[in-house]
């Protein structure tokens, strides 16, 4: 059971402690890993000088995609993913989750987690994080 989960407020060892916690094959250092949570190859970049925190996985080349998915990715960004979120970057789309580190729960982090694998899995099928669709799609 986790500790502080209604505790807002987390810093470089508690993410540490948590995604060795639900990661498996966690590498890298403090503000800086990567891991996979179920079989999702993810990142953790934290900047405790700078109040961020970014969980990230590589999902496809824009290269291969349509159009029609790069638009779908932005529609599910609006009523299907919740905090995690499309993106693009050096023409990889990317599963991303953003927020400030002194404000996370670990409730929330841990959610983001689930989430950012989520929106991996789903890709290219329902683009949704699982855990909520407004508008009761």
């Amino acid at each position: 059971m986790i500790s502080k989960t209604s505790l807002p407020g987390m810093n470089n060892e508690d993410v540490d402690r948590l995604i060795r916690m639900f990661g498996c094959h966690v590498d890298g250092v403090l503000g800086a890993w990567r891991f996979q949570l179920d079989s999702v190859l993810m990142y953790c970049i934290t900047d405790e000088k700078h109040n961020r925190l970014r969980i990230i996985a590589p999902i496809a080349n824009v290269d291969e995609l349509t159009d029609e998915v790069l638009r779908e990715c932005l529609a599910a960004n609006f009523d299907r993913t919740l905090d995690a979120r499309y993106c693009i970057h050096d023409q990889t789309v990317w599963g991303a989750f953003i927020h400030p580190l002194d404000s996370l729960s670990e409730g929330q982090l841990e959610s983001a987690l689930m989430q950012v694998a989520s929106v991996h899995k789903n890709f290219g099928g329902s683009y949704s994080s699982g855990q909520l669709v407004f508008g009761g799609k």
